[in-house]
């Protein structure tokens, strides 16, 4: 074991470096090195012994800054779509209007969420939704036009929930 610690400390100077030229942010890539550490330790049964520990912990440290890249895309994709457009400092009203849509998003179906952020925020096509879904491409285009037309009511006020029938 004292081995493998060695082995560790000779090479975070190594990955801190990596991690600093692909975020350009040395305490994000502090946080990439801890990433990347806590999972290699988590998953060190996976590891082939006749493998390169180098080579491993440097993938492992690529595909998590690949994954925390994916996210926050996913993410500037998902502010914009709720504010309209993607400024730093958007104003209060803007503010305002995003922060009633995602509680009018929240109080969608789940059918209706996931398709709103499948082709709104992932960019996925219709043909693609359809496939998921197993349906037809105009299925998902009418549910999608439901849940487009749902989070515009829910958003403006002029439905506070989905109403039920009562039953006698």
């Amino acid at each position: 074991m004292n081995d493998i610690d060695e082995q560790l400390r000779e090479i975070i100077p190594r990955l801190r470096r990596f991690a600093v030229s692909l975020t350009r942010n040395p305490s994000s890539a502090d946080d990439l090195v801890q990433a990347c550490l806590e999972r290699a330790l988590s998953s060190w049964g996976d590891k082939r012994p006749e493998g390169d520990l180098r080579a491993w912990l440097f993938s492992i440290l690529y595909r998590q800054f690949l994954d925390a890249h994916r996210r926050s895309r996913r993410y500037a994709r998902m502010l914009e779509f709720f504010t309209g457009r993607d400024d730093a400092q958007p104003s209060v009203e803007r503010t305002v209007i995003a922060q009633s849509t995602l509680q009018a998003f929240d109080q969608l179906n789940t059918e209706q969420r996931a398709l709103l952020l499948w082709v709104s925020v992932e960019g996925l096509s219709y043909k693609e939704v359809a496939e998921i879904l197993d349906v037809p491409v105009g299925t998902v285009m009418s549910r999608l036009s439901r849940a487009r037309q749902a989070l515009r009511q829910l958003s403006d006020g002029e439905i506070a929930r989905p109403s039920l029938r009562r039953l006698k």
